[in-house]
């Protein structure tokens, strides 16, 4: 993953950085008006699926889903000679816009081989699912194109769902990674007791509503997540709940206990910083235990996040008042923390369904309904 690919990926991060710093508001999402139901959303609008670009790594797919899409996955294994048994396995979830080969630019591979997430050897394998071509409810220039749908939050692990007589489908992209994780289960070598999550941006919150969903996934780490719950210009958020939801103000997730840590920008795009810091103090009455870290320009952790960056306290988006205070967020958001990728891994070392079996109940439900 060096050399023209990592070049590669550079540039085209640093072209959405000039393009977006020109932006000096947000714009309403380019989505219609959303009648909002049982899940939040409908189903995200799709106007196509790619195959992605898998830089020395294996192409999985296609796979139709329900809608006919043809979906892909891109994945990479490590040195198997340094590698004994099964191995963790880490579902990255790409930033929207851009697709898997952003995970060169999050040093997972290139701690893939020396690494290790579990106690005895080193390596992990590296499962990069596709998202599609769908409307966002984020701003321009992220209303359109390649990214997750967290809008339409059926993610229950029994499938689709009846509620009023009406027939709620799996989610697409739950659907997707669902497909892909198990197709490398089925192999034997990923050790079922250490499947992770992480995340960018869009594919963060990705990763978290997905997490937060699958009593399978042993921990989450998300860097610069949007609240897939309502954040920006969601018409319908909700509040999660553990139990049964009483109207459709809530919404009911399945493995509310996830171990997960939360990296983001004291000055980040569209007011992502409080956003997030709103997220956690959501999710905390779930028993939910979501390490917070926010941290400035130089990685550095700080304690609250800048108020200089173009929002108020509320996490209302003032950029006319402060355009290069939200500008500087666009940046901000496009960079990876390098130096957090081992803590990252060493936070999701210290978490697998194992130990979470050990503790009474460990907060995840053990049985699923089709309540939602």
């Amino acid at each position: 993953m060096k050399g023209r690919a990592s070049a590669a990926v550079t540039a085209l991060w640093s072209a959405m950085a000039l393009a977006l710093c020109r932006c000096a508001a947000p714009a309403v999402s380019a989505a219609a008006p959303a009648l909002c139901g049982p899940f939040g959303d409908p189903p995200a609008i799709v106007s196509g699926a790619d195959k992605p670009d898998c830089p020395r790594g294996t192409t999985l797919g296609p796979w139709k889903d329900a809608n006919g899409n043809d979906r892909y996955a891109c994945l990479w294994e490590p040195d198997r000679v340094a590698s004994k048994g099964r191995l963790p396995m880490l579902i990255y979830l790409h930033p929207s816009l851009f697709g898997p080969k952003t995970v060169a630019k999050t040093d997972l591979l290139r701690y893939q081989d020396i690494i290790g997430l579990s106690e005895g050897s080193a390596g992990y394998i590296v499962l990069a699912p596709m998202g599609r071509k769908t409307l966002h409810h984020y701003p321009r220039p992220d209303e359109k194109g390649l990214g997750w749908d967290t809008w339409y939050r059926q993610f229950n692990p029994a499938g689709d769902v009846t509620v009023n007589q009406a027939r709620y489908r799996l989610n697409m992209d739950a659907a997707a990674i669902d497909h892909f994780t198990a197709l490398e289960l089925s192999t034997g070598k990923v050790d079922p007791d250490r499947v992770y999550v992480i995340g960018w941006s869009n594919g963060a919150a990705m990763a978290y509503l997905y997490g937060l969903n699958r009593p399978g996934i042993a921990a989450a780490v998300l860097y610069s997540a949007p609240d897939p719950f309502g954040a920006l210009n969601d018409p319908c958020p909700q509040t999660p709940t553990a139990g049964r939801a009483v109207n459709d103000r809530q919404i009911r997730v399945f493995n509310p206990a996830l171990p997960t840590m939360h990296v983001h920008n004291s000055c980040d795009i569209a007011g992502l910083c409080p956003n997030a810091e709103r997220m956690a103090r959501e999710l905390k009455p779930l028993g939910s235990t979501l390490h917070d870290r926010i941290i400035d320009y130089f990685g550095a952790p700080v304690n609250q996040c800048a108020r200089w960056c173009g929002v108020d306290e509320d996490g209302s988006v003032r950029p006319q008042e402060d355009p290069a205070g939200y500008s500087f967020g666009f940046i901000e958001h496009s960079r990876w923390p390098r130096q957090w990728t081992p803590l990252m891994l060493d936070f999701l070392r210290g978490h697998s369904l194992n130990q979470a079996a050990q503790t009474v109940n460990g907060g995840r439900q053990d049985e699923v309904d089709f309540a939602h």
